[in-house]
Order: C-alpha cells, then structure tokens, then sequence
C-alpha cells in the first residue's frame, strides 16, 4: 500500500539532475541536527528508502539521529486489516539496523511515528499498538493518523480526505487517549483551517504529548492562492490560541509541499538558502514567538520537499533562519526539543 492519492494535486518526483544544478557549501557543518520528520516510501515508481536516505544524510550537514513518521509504505498484503500498517514499522525497523551496523554513529530513524487508526474499539487498538511496539525494536515513539481535510476540496488536495470533525469524533477521542496512557505522542496532520479543531482536543488531553507536523499545513493552493495575507492572519490568530495549550510542540518545516503554494521545481534553477529563508520567515518568527525553541523542531518533511530544494539548502535555510538565537535557543531548535519530545539517545 502507497500514499491513497485522489485529489488534483501530486507530490512532484525529485529531480536530482535539476536539483544539483545549483549547489552551495555547508553552513555550521559541526551544528548538531535530529531531522524531526521525514518518510521512507516508494511512490509513483520512484523510491526514497535506504540509499536515498543515507545519500541525503551524507550531504554534509551533522545529522545525528531522524524521526520516521509514516507514509503507508510496507504495509502487509495479508492478514487482519487493521495490522496490516504494521508492516511498515517493521520494514522501517529492519532498514535502521541495516543503516546502524553500516554507518557508525548515524541512529537513522531512532524514533517511529507509525500509523494505527484510532477510531478502533479499544481491544483493536491495543492489538495494532502492541504488534506495532515489537517490530519496532524499542524504536516506536508516536500514531499519526492524519485528520486532514478542507470542504473547499470534497475529494481532498493530495491524498483521500479525512471525515470531517475527526478530532472530536469520541472513538477518535478515546484513542487519542489510549496514547497519552501508554506514553506515546501524537502526530497531527492537518489543514491550517483545522488548528482551532487541534485546540480543542488539545484542552480536552491535556496528558498527551501532541506534535504539529508542517506549521500546521497553510495551503496556499486553490482557493487559498493569492490570499496570502488573509490566510496568514487566520492561521497566526489560531496559532496563538493552541500555543496557550502546554502539551503542544510544532515542528518547522513542510512549505515545500506543493499544497503550501510552493512552485520552485518550475523554475529553471532550485533556490538558494537565502531565498528559502525569506521566504519562511513570517512562518518562522511569529510561531518562535509564540511557542519558543523549547517546543519548536526543525523537519525536512523528505522526500516530498525534496522536489522543491535539496537537503543542503534546507537545512542551510534552518541555519540562516535561527542565526540570531542564542546557542541553547538553537540546540533546542536542531536538537534537543526532538530528543525530549521523542525520547530519543539517553532519554530515550
């Protein structure tokens, strides 16, 4: 099973023969990095796994450890359905030992995010949760089960939309709730129009570590393109409202996603850092304001923004973004909000 695509809108293939057409040198190559969410998957006939990954992390930068956060890759072709995603967790487990015993000091994929529908009666739910635990060789660290939908896209933008309301359907609830019990975050995957919805359930669990993935998601497709300013002061007044919510983190990241608005892969040459970090920065500095570097994570959201810029220039762009912070401000961006809220090496 692969990315369930439905909508008008698909994920470009990167184009590495277009990507190293414009290349720069490693900023702060020594900076210490966990790259908070990326996927492994092969999708539309092209593969991001095992290689890709490495050739990727090799790039320059000091990645000392990544997050797998699903993506439907791997799932059993057989078995109960509702067990059959734990496929990809033991895929991904059995890729990160291989990756661990190749290259010395790289912990690749040290946590899972993996998916578990969460509307299962609770005896289900557990079972998917357990099966997910033992494949994962001690590896498995949170659910995403993506609530994304928008009413402007009745047959969704990307992938298959969600039901509407997911986050307050009570089954959902009562899910999202077994995770808090067992110690396991949430990933959210959904729309800007949707954070209000993310608040809600965020006062209603305050226990549940609960991580925003892609700021959020602002779509800039649509009816969205060319309403920047009023999509962004929707998006920061919401923002400002789940920041009041202790138990929420955000990671930065994700504008390269083409539902963002993001068309640099039509464009003869790949943006600089320089221009990426422009180009970010109204996202950058009003959720810094908001929530802190303490519950803030840089992502690469690769390989789906690696159509738009190659791993250099993003985490370059990262780089130029927080140069201003102080240097515990800036750990805590690259680095340690992730090993906190993913219990990654010694917390782990």
């Amino acid at each position: 099973m692969g990315l369930d695509v439905t909508g008008p809108y698909r994920y470009p293939p990167p184009d590495t023969d277009w990507l190293v057409k414009a290349t720069e040198a490693v900023i702060e190559p020594d900076l210490p990095i966990i790259d908070a969410h990326h996927h492994l998957w092969v999708e539309g006939g092209n593969s991001y796994l095992k290689n890709e990954l490495l050739g990727d992390l090799a790039a320059g930068h000091n990645v000392a450890a990544t997050v797998l956060v699903q993506a439907g890759y791997g799932y059993r072709e057989d078995g109960p359905e509702h067990l059959r995603c734990v496929g990809e967790t033991e895929k991904v487990s059995a890729m990160a030992a291989q990756i661990g015993e190749e290259v010395c000091g790289l912990r690749a994929c040290e946590g899972i995010v993996a998916f578990a529908d969460l509307t299962l009666d609770e005896a289900k739910l557990a079972e998917v949760l357990d099966a997910h635990e033992r494949q994962s060789g001690g590896r498995l660290r949170g659910i995403r089960h993506s609530v994304s939908h928008d009413t402007n896209f009745p047959d969704g933008i990307v992938l298959r939309p969600a039901p509407r309301h997911m986050l307050a359907d009570p089954a959902y609830r009562t899910g999202m709730a077994m995770l808090a019990r067992r110690g396991l975050s949430y990933d959210a995957m959904l729309y800007h129009q949707q954070i209000g919805e993310l608040t809600e359930a965020a006062r209603a669990l305050p226990d549940l570590a609960i991580i925003l993935d892609h700021y959020g998601t602002p779509l800039g497709v649509g009816p969205y393109e060319g309403c920047e300013e009023e999509r962004f002061r929707q998006w920061s007044a919401d923002m400002a409202e789940l920041a009041t919510c202790p138990n929420v983190c955000v990671k930065l990241g994700g504008l390269g996603m083409i539902i963002t608005g993001a068309k640099w892969h039509e464009r003869d040459l790949p943006p600089h850092s320089r221009e990426l970090a422009e180009a970010w920065r109204p996202w950058f500095d009003r959720t810094l304001d908001l929530f802190g570097p303490d519950r803030c994570m840089f992502e690469s959201n690769f390989p789906v923004d690696k159509a738009m810029y190659s791993y250099v220039a993003l985490w370059n762009a990262f780089k130029r973004l927080s140069q201003d912070f102080g240097q515990d401000e800036r750990a805590a961006l690259f680095h340690d909000t992730a090993a906190r809220v993913y219990r990654l090496g010694p917390q782990g």
